[in-house]
Parts: structure tokens; sequence; C-alpha cells
């Protein structure tokens, strides 16, 4: 058995920093159903502005809003503004074909594969 991916949002743009807030990514849910990630799942967001990479869990946010907000001590690494690559992981027996979502600058889907 491997980790592997299974799910990808590529090139999202964090629209919100909030240090005050326990921990976490909020993730609005139309993105979160699309790319297949379950609300308290453990994702792994890697920063395309400074090479960042934190793994966090997934919290819901407004449906169709394009929100991407870094939540807690994230917020510290990951700031509004930034491109970030948003990855789960499946532990499988065999190689499995992700999901993938693209992204616009709005965190509108152009394209899912």
């Amino acid at each position: 058995m491997r980790f592997v991916l299974n799910s990808k949002i590529f090139k999202a743009t964090v629209t919100q920093a909030n240090v005050k807030y326990e921990g976490s990514i909020t993730i609005d849910t139309d993105l979160c159903d699309k790319a297949g990630f379950w609300i308290g799942e453990k994702v792994l967001v890697v920063s395309n502005t400074t090479g960042v990479r934190l793994e966090t869990y997934v919290i819901p946010g407004e449906s169709g809003s394009g929100v991407i907000c870094m939540n807690g001590a994230a917020a510290h690494l990951i700031k509004e503004g930034e491109e970030v690559i948003i990855m789960g992981f499946k532990l499988s027996d065999k190689p499995i074909n992700p999901k993938i979502v693209f992204v616009n600058k709005s965190n509108k889907i152009i394209k899912i594969k």
C-alpha cells in the first residue's frame, strides 16, 4: 500500500488569511465537491508564490464564493493573494488517476481532468 495523489485543486488564489481562527483551510464547498475533498480531510497545501508547504484540514466555505482562506498559524505562512495547489492523498494498493480541478484567478472552475 502507498499514499498516492487522489485529488488536487490547481493554481487557486488565496482570498483570505485569518490568523485568529483555530486552524485549517476554508474551501468553497463547490470546489471541495468537484475535487472530491471531504470536510475534515487532511490536505497538503503548497504555495507556488513562496514554495511553503503545509498540512492542514478542510472546512467548508460558502458554495460558489471561490473562497480559499488560510486559517490560524497557516495564515502566517501562506498569505492572501498567493497562488496555491491543494492536494489530497489516498492509501491504495494500485496506481489511481487523480481528479484535478483547474481554476482561474477567481477560483472558478475552468477544467476538470
